[in-house]
């Protein structure tokens, strides 16, 4: 996710939901950016200026007739610096005083002077957010480019149930993230697979491997900020479904391959960073195996190998592979890269510091199917994805060099239905 030197202006209106707005601020000065901060009076009611200004690293600005705040004409300043402007939450009152052009505050004045674009994460009681007068509101936002990330379901803070939850901080810093990022990938269908599979040995038991999914979940979470279109299938994991990606969730190697294979039809690009079972139990039991003899023989048979079989027919597709290994990495990868008709293989020493199954980070190298070979340094997961995206934008940018129309983020919509055999 990239955000370092990014300006992202966060405002909070009033409402229960903004101890989580906080969190926003918190997310966004960690991940680099530059946020300054505008609070509504009816903000200051629920959470301090003085917890925004610590967690941002910056005076928190409130009110339009300060001479302090406005010896620069500090609304105007505000307005100009921003790249992004975000309100989180955004309550029935300032989502109505947006859509009519009123300006009677700080926050609002900023938002009618500034050219940034607009990200609101509505959060409201669910009957005010189903009145009929703020759905026009919001269709007035959107319709002039707002950009849009939730409110959630669930329940409220009022007591009620349903639709008006302030979307989760990390989904609101995704949606930032989403609306800031090229839009270089906007035309494409990328698959990426995720995560170990398990393999049965009995009804308790089963072969797998270490494998998080961290790594494919973030290709898949970078790809749809970029503007793709993203199906993510994903073995055994506990990580949540990225937001605005169709999750397609599986167990074993055989599943992966059934929902790979028919996903593979509108794909344009393939990621596969699932960590796939070379083999499996030849005989499963169906019933639990009892402790027996001291030792034990289990009859093992090799599992299909997806990724070649994908890429034998993968005609204009780009496909990426992973090679996730122990000695000799860039040799082993250079024989997969070739044996396979790969297009790129990311490879990385999994014994290797700052890399391993689990971890936040990973340490790669990018080798192409000429000589192209780039190490990169101990990256977050979510920088390495970013950088295998750029390989990947820059070898489909004819069919991807116009950018993407302003448009809404809207609730997440995801998928979690399991392949069958």
């Amino acid at each position: 996710m990239r955000l370092e030197q990014r300006t992202v202006l966060v405002g909070l209106s009033g409402g229960i939901a903004c101890y989580k707005a906080c969190e926003v601020v918190r997310l966004l000065a960690r991940a680099g950016a530059r946020v300054p901060v505008i609070m509504t009076a009816g903000a200051r009611q629920f959470v301090t200026p003085l917890t925004l200004q610590t967690l941002a690293g910056h005076p928190v600005a409130t009110d339009t007739f300060d001479c302090a705040q406005e010896a620069e004409i500090g609304h105007i300043r505000l307005a100009d610096s921003a790249e992004l402007a975000v309100i989180a939450p955004a309550t029935a009152n300032v989502i109505g005083k947006l859509a009519h052009g009123i300006a009677d505050d700080l926050l609002t004045t900023v938002l009618l002077a500034t050219r940034a674009p607009l990200l609101i994460a509505p959060a409201m009681n669910v009957n005010m957010w189903r009145h009929p007068a703020v759905q026009e509101n919001m269709a007035t936002l959107r319709a002039r480019g707002v950009h849009v990330v939730g409110p959630d379901a669930g329940s409220l803070a009022c007591g009620y149930d349903g639709e008006g939850r302030l979307a989760e901080p990390a989904a609101i810093v995704d949606a930032i993230a989403g609306v800031l990022a090229p839009q270089d990938l906007a035309g494409e269908h990328v698959l990426v697979s995720a995560g170990p599979t398990q393999e049965a040995v009995d009804p308790v038991r089963y072969l797998s491997n270490h494998s998080s999914g961290k790594m494919g979940f973030a290709v898949a979470a970078a790809a749809r900020r970029r503007g793709a279109t993203v199906t993510l299938v994903a073995g055994p994991t506990a990580l949540p479904d990225p937001p605005g990606v169709e999750v397609i969730r599986v167990t074993s190697a055989a599943e992966m391959a059934t929902a790979l294979t028919r996903a593979f039809q509108r794909a344009t690009v393939l990621v596969m960073a699932a960590a796939v079972a070379d083999y499996r139990p030849a005989r499963p039991l169906t019933r639990k195996m009892k402790k027996g003899p001291a030792s034990l023989t289990l009859a093992l048979e090799k599992t299909r190998d997806i990724l070649a079989g994908l890429a034998a027919r993968k005609g204009r597709r780009l496909v990426v592979g992973f090679a996730a290994e122990t000695h000799d990495v860039v040799a082993e990868a250079r024989r997969k890269l070739r044996e396979k008709g790969l297009d790129l293989i990311v490879a990385n020493d999994v014994t290797a510091p700052g890399a391993g199954f689990g971890s936040d980070t990973n340490v790669v190298r990018l080798l192409d199917g000429g000589s192209g070979d780039t190490p990169l340094p101990v990256l977050p997961k979510g920088e390495v994805a970013d950088r295998l995206l750029d390989w990947v934008a820059a070898r489909r940018r004819p069919a991807t060099s116009r950018r993407a129309p302003a448009r809404a983020l809207a609730r997440p919509r995801s998928s979690a239905r399991a392949a069958r055999r």
